[in-house]
This record gives structure tokens, sequence and C-alpha cells, in this order.
């Protein structure tokens, strides 16, 4: 059995059934995770070949339950290329979502603000990306289990689904920006300049993740879902340095806005909105 197969199979035995969707939760906004009732907890230490998550913030466990009866599996924290891993590590679990039979996969982050007319504590549903990083997960030997060797980046961030984040949203009375996430390595924040370049190529957030994690969802055939928490904004637009306990500290107090706006929007799905 290969490497995907083994760390499915421990998932599997663990939590029984497999939900649609996978949530991956992002900086500061794992305490959703804690949240999920009947919840089977899964250290990724004791899933065969999954990396170690070391980002502050990231707890790195896999939880299976359910959000307010919504079934759902969620990675509280994620794997980033900074920490020193190969791509290939940083989106082993999404090829591991797919091969459990995973739909759906629900990214979150917390981000930089290039957008000036955004502010911390704004959310942004994704509508496209600019890898600004010269790397690609796909690159190598293609496993065409997995996926095709050239694919479709076009609709990357599923339309319906984006369209069913806005409704919870405005279900909710909360505001849902739509924009383009930048994704730089890390883990140094951007230079002022960087972030010039990225507003004058078209983005509205910056951040050190997700991208590789929807090329490789995208490859493997998962509808895709990615929502960003503004936390600050980016180096240049405000004439203060930028740190990461503002980061975690911004996505704590959103939290609880947060929280609601995912499980309406895991409700709507589960509910066959879309």
């Amino acid at each position: 059995m290969d490497a995907i197969g083994e760390a499915a199979e421990r998932i599997r035995a663990r939590i029984g059934e497999v939900p649609g969707t996978a949530l991956v939760l992002g900086s500061g906004l794992g305490g959703l995770a804690d949240e999920i009732e009947g919840g089977v907890v899964l250290p990724y230490a004791e899933i065969p070949h999954f990396p170690a998550s070391t980002a502050p913030g990231h707890a790195g466990r896999l939880v299976a339950g359910r959000l307010d009866g919504n079934p759902v599996l969620a990675m509280q924290g994620r794997f980033h290329f900074y920490e020193g891993y190969a791509l290939e590590g940083v989106v082993f679990p999404v090829r591991v979502f797919r091969r459990l039979g995973v739909k759906r996969l629900f990214l979150t982050n917390a981000a930089g603000g290039v957008n000036a007319t955004f502010s911390p504590g704004d959310f942004i549903a994704i509508g496209d990306h600019l890898n600004l990083t010269g790397r690609n997960p796909l690159i190598g030997p293609n496993d065409e289990s997995l996926g095709l060797r050239f694919f479709d980046l076009s609709k990357a961030y599923d339309p319906a689904l984006r369209e069913l984040a806005h409704r919870a949203a405005r279900e909710l009375g909360l505001g849902l920006h739509e924009g383009v996430y930048a994704w730089f390595t890390g883990p140094s924040f951007e230079t002022p300049a960087e972030i010039r370049m990225a507003r004058t190529l078209g983005a509205d957030a910056v951040g050190m993740s997700t991208v590789p994690e929807v090329i490789a969802a995208v490859h493997a055939g998962l509808r895709v879902l990615a929502i960003s928490c503004i936390t600050n904004m980016a180096a240049g637009m405000l004439d203060q340095p930028v740190t990461g306990e503002e980061v975690l500290e911004i996505s704590k107090k959103n939290g609880p806005r947060f929280s609601a706006l995912v499980r309406r929007i895991l409700a709507l799905m589960e509910g066959g909105a879309s």
C-alpha cells in the first residue's frame, strides 16, 4: 500500500464514515475544532506519513464529528512550505482526503490586507489566486490515480460554493468580500515593495498558505471553497510593523464570527444548497 493509502486507512479505521466536507483551519482559527460534537480526535503524529504542524496557533490534530449536526472532518492546523516541508508534504492531507472519498475542501487562513478598503477582522471569499513563489506541488512525476498531468484552474475556487458562502454571510448579517489571494512563501512578512507589486498585479490579500492545497485539490477533483480572515494590513499599508502576535490576536478575536459563518456554510452544503 502506498503512503496515501496507509494514512487514509488509519483515519478511516478511527473515524468510520467519512464526511463529504474536509475543513482546514488556519492560524488562530483552530478553536472551531473544539466545538465539533462527538469528535474523534486523531493527532497528526498518529497518522502514517503526516508531517508535524509546527506553526503557532496550529494544534496538529484531525477532528471528525458534527457541527450543528452536519458531518465534518477538520484539520486543526495545516502544514506550510516555510516549515521546511517539501510541497508534496504540504499537500499530502489533501490527497489523503481524496482517497478517503471527501468531495469538498473548505480552506481557511489568516491573511494580510492589500486592498485599502479592507480592515482587520474582515472576511474574504477567495475568487482567484496569484502564485508568486514560482513553486507548484505537482512538479515531478504525475500520479494518474490522482488527476491529469495538465488541468484547468480557471474555476479553482468553485463559483457555486462561493455563492453559497455569500448567502450564508447575508443570512448572518456578516460582511464577506471577494478577492484575489497572493501566495508568498514566508516565514518573513512581505516587504512594502512586494506588497506594492502584489497590489499592482491585482491582489487583495497576501498569505503563506492555501494556494498549494488548492492546486492539489483541483488536480484531485475536489470542489474548493477558501475564506481568509484579514488579521492585519500588509507591510507599508499602515505606518506600523507587522507582527505574528497581531495575526493570532485578531484571528482569535474574530473567532465567534468566523465560527458562525463556517457553521452556516456547512449547513447549506450539507443541506444540498450546492
